[in-house]
C-alpha cells in the first residue's frame, strides 16, 4: 500500500458537493488547516471517486477493512490513530476523506499543490482498483443542492452566497406569505411588473427560482442581501462573506 507523509488538510465537513471542498487558491487564514502524520493512498476508478467526492453515502466495507486505522494524526506531539481516513485519486483529481469513525466520508480536504502533483507521480503506471458500490439511492440535486453546471465558474464567496439565496428562496415558497413571492419577482425582474401580477404564486416562485439559480451577478447579490435582512441566521452568514470580501481587497491594496 502507498503511503503520504506530513499531508496539509482543510476539513470542510457533511459537504456532499465537491463544489464546497475549496481547493487551495481558495482557502482562507481563519480555516483550520490541520497536518496528518501518515495516510494510504489509493488509487481507484472514476465512478468510485466520483462516489467519495460528490456524495455522502456508506462507502464499501472492503474498501474501509483496506484503511483502517492506517492514518496517523499528530497533535501535541502525539501520535492519534484514526479509524478510516485516505487519500484517493483516478489519475485525474485528489481528495483526501476522514469518516470520523462512521462509514461515510464526512470530512473533505482537497491538498496543496505540491502534494497533489506527488499523487500523480506516485501512482503513475499504476493499475486503479475497483470496489463494488452498494446499489445506492441516486443523488439528487435540488434548491438546496445545486448542480455542479450552477456553481461552475464561481468564487468560493459566490457558492456561499448562492446557497444563501437558495435557502432564502426555498423558505419564501414555505412562508406564511405567500405575496411576498412577486414582490421579490418584481424586485428581481421589476420590468415584467404587469405580467407578474398576472402570474400565481407558484409560477412566480418558479419565474424566480429559473432566473437565479444560473450563474452570479451583481443582480443576485443584491436580491440575496435584501432578502435575507431581518433574519439572524441568514444575516450572520451574508456578514461573514462580505466581512471576507473587505479583508480580501485590503490585502490586494
Amino acid at each position: 500500500m502507498l503511503y503520504m507523509h506530513d499531508l496539509w488538510v482543510n476539513w470542510f465537513e457533511g459537504e456532499e458537493n465537491g463544489y464546497n471542498v475549496c481547493r487551495f487558491h481558495e482557502w482562507r487564514k481563519e480555516d483550520g488547516i490541520e497536518l496528518i502524520d501518515q495516510i494510504p493512498l489509493l488509487l481507484v476508478t472514476e465512478d468510485m471517486f466520483n462516489f467519495i467526492e460528490n456524495d455522502l453515502q456508506d462507502l464499501p466495507p472492503s474498501f474501509l477493512q483496506e484503511i483502517h486505522r492506517k492514518t496517523y494524526m499528530k497533535k501535541n506531539q502525539e501520535r492519534h490513530t484514526v479509524e478510516y481516513a485516505a487519500v484517493v485519486t483516478d489519475g485525474q483529481d485528489v481528495i483526501v476523506f476522514d469518516t470520523l469513525g462512521y462509514t461515510l466520508p464526512v470530512k473533505k480536504s482537497r491538498l496543496i499543490p505540491r502534494q497533489e502533483r506527488l499523487v500523480f507521480e506516485m501512482v503513475q503506471g499504476k493499475k486503479p482498483k475497483s470496489y463494488l458500490i452498494e446499489e445506492s439511492t441516486k443523488k439528487e440535486h435540488h434548491i438546496l443542492s445545486l448542480e455542479p453546471a450552477h456553481m461552475s465558474g464561481l468564487t468560493r464567496r459566490e457558492r456561499q452566497l448562492k446557497q444563501l439565496l437558495m435557502m432564502a428562496l426555498d423558505q419564501l415558497k414555505h412562508s406564511d406569505h405567500p405575496e411576498e413571492v412577486r414582490y421579490w419577482l418584481t424586485e428581481w425582474d421589476p420590468g415584467q411588473y404587469p405580467y407578474i401580477k398576472q402570474l400565481s404564486i407558484d409560477e412566480a416562485w418558479e419565474r424566480l427560482y429559473e432566473g437565479t439559480r444560473n450563474g452570479w451577478t451583481p443582480f443576485h447579490e443584491d436580491l440575496c442581501g435584501k432578502m435575507v435582512k431581518g433574519q439572524a441566521f441568514f444575516e450572520t452568514i451574508w456578514q461573514g462573506e462580505n466581512l471576507d470580501k473587505s479583508h480580501h481587497l485590503n490585502s490586494q491594496n
